[in-house]
């Protein structure tokens, strides 16, 4: 039961994976995604961070809810823009990493309990009874996501190139 808190995850690297790869190296990033973009990977970062170092309390989950609101209110920034230079299947492809950027928070809360305590919440153990898969699997999420948010930053805004159409 648990590998389903991972789906979300998965989701969210093929779709960022198909937007970077298929549409932004296709039609390069103006000046405001080259920077928008890996601020947006940070609003996540930042989520995933929280988790990782702050105990689960009630108070902490929600400062947690208001980080990830924050996040899921931020990505959505450029999409009035993005109308104009982006076409129809990438505007897809964002509408899909919009629905599951909340669900892929939401599962990330669900492993929190896991990674502070010994005694996670009795209804958590009985449908995810894997806590240690939690703790390793949110690491390598924190990591990948700095990774990439570092990818974003370096390569758009010191190595690419705009091309003269």
């Amino acid at each position: 039961m648990y590998v389903l808190l991972t789906i979300p995850f998965i989701i969210q690297g093929i779709a960022i994976t198909l937007d970077e790869y298929v549409f932004h190296r296709k039609r390069g990033l103006p000046r405001w995604e080259r920077i928008g973009h890996p601020l947006d990977t940070l609003t996540v970062l930042i989520c995933l961070l929280f988790i990782l170092f702050i105990p689960f309390t009630a108070s902490s989950l929600k400062i947690y809810i208001g980080l990830g609101l924050f996040s899921c209110l931020f990505v959505t920034k450029d999409e009035f823009i993005h109308k104009e230079c982006c076409p129809a299947s990438e505007q897809w492809l964002h509408s899909v990493l919009f629905i599951n950027h909340p669900v892929l928070l939401a599962a990330a809360g669900l492993m929190w309990p896991f990674l502070h305590s010994n005694e996670p919440p009795y209804w958590l153990l009985r449908w995810f009874n894997e806590p240690e898969f939690f703790k390793v699997f949110l690491q390598f999420q924190t990591v990948f996501v700095g990774l990439f948010m570092f990818y974003q930053a370096i390569y758009w805004n010191f190595i690419w190139k705009e091309t003269t159409k």
